[in-house]
C-alpha cells in the first residue's frame, strides 16, 4: 500500500499553502481576529475559486468529486495556517451532511452554493445538558402543515461553530416518534423564529448560542432516524480535525525550534543546551506520533465496518490530543512569557489544538468507549 501522497494530493497542499503563506501570516490572521466578521470572506472567495469549499462534493453539484483524502490536505494546511474561515462548519460539517441525508433535489438546491461560496452552513447539535451525546437532546420538531416547509423546530443550541453567520442551520431535534432527525432552518436576520447569541470562542473562531421558537423548517431527506448518516459524518469530521491538529502540531514544532535557534542566553543560542535538544526532539516524536495516527484515521474511514471504522477513529483522535496538549505545553514553556502573549502565534496554536481536543468527545471519553469496544488489539 502506497501512504504517500499522489501527484495531485501534492499538487493541492503546494497551491494551498503558498496561498496561506503570502496571505495569513501571523499579523494579518490578528487583524482578522480583531474584525467585524473575525475571518475574511474575500479569502472564503478566493477558497471558492479555488475548488476548496466544493472539495468532496460530487461534480453535479458544482464540487471536485475528491474524497476524504483531499479533505485531510486542506485542514492540515488550514491547521498549520491557523485558518478562521468557517471552512469547517459549512464544508466538512454542514455541507457533508447535506451530501450524506438529502435528497437530490435538496443537495442540488443547497450543495452548489456552497462550492461557489455564496452559502455558509453550520450544524446546530450540541445542547446546554447534552454534553457530547447526540441523542440526549430537548430539542423538538412538529409537523407545522405548511407546504414551503413541513415542520416548526423548537429548542436550544449551544456552541454551534460558525453559527454566528451561517445563511442556513443543519439541527437536530426529536420528532414526534422519538427519532433524531436533520432539520434544515433558514438563519437570516429576518427570521424572526430565531434568536442568535453570537461570540468569540477560546480559540479565536466565531460561534453562537442559539435559541428556536417554532423556527420553519425542511426536513433533511426522510424525517426518520439520521442517526446514522450524522455519525458518519462526524467520523469523517473526527479525521479532519487530526488532520487540522497535525498541521498546527507542526507549525508550532518549527516556530519553537526557530526561536531556540534566535534567543542567546549567557552569550550564546539556548539551542546550544541539551536539555532543550531533548525537549525539542521529545516534541518532533508527539507530532510523528500524531502524524501516523492521523493517517490511520483517514484510513480507517475505507472500512466497511461501522464499528472497527469509529473505533480507530476515536483511537486516532485520542493520541492526537494527548501529543497535542505535549507539544503545545512544551511549545509556550520553550518560548517563555512571549508564548503567553496574544501577539505571539505559539500561544494560538495551543489553545486551538486545545479546542479541538474537546471537540464531539474529550480524550477520557474516547479512551472509555475504545477501551469499552475491546482496543485496537484483541486480547491474547
Amino acid at each position: 500500500m502506497d501512504l504517500d501522497l499522489t501527484d495531485e494530493q501534492k499538487l493541492l497542499a503546494d497551491t494551498v499553502n503558498g496561498m496561506l503563506e503570502k496571505k495569513y501570516d501571523a499579523n494579518a490572521r490578528l487583524q482578522l481576529l480583531n474584525s467585524a466578521d473575525g475571518w475574511s470572506r474575500e479569502l472564503w472567495r478566493q477558497y471558492a475559486e479555488l475548488g476548496l469549499l466544493g472539495l468532496p462534493f460530487d461534480e453535479q453539484y458544482g464540487g471536485a468529486g475528491m474524497g476524504v483524502d483531499e479533505l485531510a490536505v486542506v485542514m492540515e494546511s488550514f491547521g498549520r495556517a491557523l485558518v478562521l474561515e468557517p471552512y469547517f462548519a459549512t464544508v466538512v460539517l454542514g455541507g457533508s451532511l447535506v451530501a450524506a441525508a438529502g435528497s437530490p433535489e435538496q443537495k442540488a438546491a443547497i450543495l452548489p452554493g456552497v462550492a461557489d461560496g455564496s452559502t455558509l452552513l453550520a450544524f446546530a447539535y450540541a445542547e446546554p445538558r447534552s454534553r457530547w451525546s447526540l441523542t440526549d437532546i430537548a430539542a423538538t420538531a412538529s409537523p407545522s402543515g405548511s407546504a414551503s416547509s413541513g415542520w416548526t423546530v423548537s429548542g436550544e443550541k449551544i456552541a454551534v461553530v460558525g453559527g454566528d453567520s451561517a445563511d442556513q442551520l443543519v439541527v437536530t431535534a426529536k420528532t414526534p416518534s422519538g427519532d433524531i432527525g436533520l432539520f434544515f432552518v433558514e438563519a437570516g436576520p429576518d427570521v424572526s423564529a430565531i434568536r442568535r447569541d453570537s461570540y468569540r470562542m477560546q480559540d479565536g473562531q466565531r460561534g453562537a448560542d442559539i435559541l428556536f421558537v417554532a423556527a420553519p423548517a425542511t426536513a433533511l431527506g426522510e424525517p426518520a432516524d439520521a442517526l446514522a448518516a450524522i455519525e458518519g459524518v462526524l467520523d469523517i469530521a473526527t479525521a479532519g480535525l487530526c488532520a487540522e491538529a497535525v498541521g498546527a502540531m507542526d507549525r508550532e514544532l518549527w516556530l519553537t525550534v526557530d526561536y531556540l535557534k534566535t534567543r542567546v542566553q549567557f552569550g550564546q543560542p539556548i539551542a546550544v543546551f541539551q536539555a532543550l535538544q531533548h525537549r525539542a526532539a521529545n516534541m518532533y516524536v508527539s507530532l510523528e506520533q500524531a502524524r501516523s495516527m492521523a493517517l490511520v484515521a483517514r484510513l480507517a474511514l475505507a472500512d466497511d465496518d461501522v464499528q472497527a471504522r469509529r473505533r480507530m477513529v476515536r483511537a486516532a483522535k485520542a493520541q492526537i490530543d494527548i501529543s497535542a496538549r505535549h507539544v503545545g505545553q512544551e511549545a509556550i514553556q520553550l518560548h517563555g512569557g512571549i508564548g503567553m502573549t496574544m501577539e505571539y502565534p505559539v500561544g494560538h496554536y495551543a489553545k486551538r489544538t486545545t479546542v479541538i481536543a474537546k471537540t464531539f468527545a474529550d480524550t477520557d471519553l474516547l479512551l472509555d468507549q475504545v477501551g469499552a469496544e475491546g482496543g485496537l488489539v484483541a486480547a491474547g
